[in-house]
């Protein structure tokens, strides 16, 4: 690596950032629970209720309000429609589902995105101490304080995510492995099957290298991301194994807890007023639904990210990086060349290629 007179680092073509630090072993940090099991998720996310019932309410409240909100639009058109005209009908309906679906694409999207890495955070430091910061700040306070502290920015961490995930759906369209994770012969047909299933397993691993980053205490987010972007790759066939079934596992769960939830969601259709409660069977459902999106979102979606999280810190432990790897990551993803630009700004050095 050459530097110019006014500092700029010239790289070899295909990288973008070597590793610093004197050691290839980058897992430098203390490491409690190695389990990925399901049992040990549920205790994991037990200890950390808080954050899955603040998430839950969030997410039943909204859900309501979308209710709320579509009957507004879809009520307030055919009024509109029926009494005045078609046109400002039209009008009424595409400006309500277009305020609402910015209401949710920022404001609850985000809050509910911070909700999540403070729980990334509350659940590394059990991971890795066994702790939560000092053992008597409550775990929202040390869940926004870490986010904040580590990252500076919360849109800094929002766009910094976004740009993880879209690394490693790069990297997941160049691999040629996924038939061989199928555990009987012959089964390469539905490989394309297992890559959609795969997709589904990429929303965790955004949040997975954020736990990496949070663990390092490493000030330099970009460096670290893109540290934990080459442990993964290195090690993607195990841990896409962990994902593979966590998501197979989920979905099982979701239809079962759909199911269940038949029966109190028929206690409520009987409550509600008796326009409603014509509509039966119909309503029920509804109502199901209403309740499992959350529920899932909540309480079971998190113990598979937390399985996640064990599995990525523990197969990396004392695991030095292989830096062929980053030349390759570098060669077929524009985002992680653009972590590499970040790392070496935020170090104050000119970045060219």
């Amino acid at each position: 690596m050459a530097r110019d007179e006014d500092e700029t680092v010239r790289l070899p073509p295909g990288s973008a950032w070597r590793f610093a630090g004197p050691s290839p072993v980058r897992h430098a940090y203390p490491l409690g629970v190695r389990d990925p099991s399901l049992r040990v998720a549920i205790g994991l996310l037990l200890r950390s209720l808080p954050f899955a019932m603040v998430r839950f309410a969030v997410l039943l409240v909204t859900s309501i309000l979308v209710i709320v909100w579509l009957a507004v639009a879809l009520g307030g058109a055919a009024w509109l429609g029926e009494h005045i005209a078609t046109a400002f009908g039209w009008v009424w309906a595409i400006g309500c589902l277009g305020c609402g679906a910015y209401f949710w694409g920022t404001i609850i999207r985000y809050a509910l995105h911070l909700i999540e890495c403070g729980h990334v955070a509350v659940l590394t430091e059990l991971m890795t101490k066994g702790v939560v910061g000092n053992g008597n700040e409550s775990m929202f306070a040390y869940g926004k304080q870490i986010v904040r502290a580590r990252i500076g920015q919360e849109t800094l961490l929002f766009g910094l995510n976004a740009l993880v995930r879209g690394v490693v759906e790069s990297l997941h369209r160049t691999m040629d492995w996924i038939a061989e994770m199928l555990p009987i012969p012959g089964l390469e047909s539905i490989a394309s099957i297992v890559n959609i299933v795969l997709k589904g397993a990429t929303r965790y691993l955004d949040k997975v290298i954020f736990s990496y980053t949070l663990a390092r205490g490493d000030e330099d987010p970009w460096r670290s991301s893109r540290e934990g972007l080459v442990y993964y790759a290195q090690n993607a066939p195990a841990v896409l194994k962990t994902a593979l079934w966590s998501v197979v596992l989920e979905r099982l769960l979701t239809v079962a807890m759909a199911v269940f939830l038949l029966i109190p969601a028929a206690l409520i259709t009987l409550a509600l007023p008796h326009a409603l409660r014509e509509m039966g069977g119909v309503m029920t459902i509804l109502v199901a639904l209403l309740l499992a999106g959350p529920l899932r979102a909540a309480f079971i979606k998190p113990l598979f990210l937390i399985m996640m999280m064990v599995r990525f810190h523990s197969i990396i432990e004392n695991q030095a990086i292989d830096a062929a790897w980053d030349d390759r990551l570098s060669s077929i993803s524009d985002g992680f060349r653009n972590l590499g630009q970040q790392a070496a700004m935020a170090r104050g050095v000119k970045f060219w290629r």
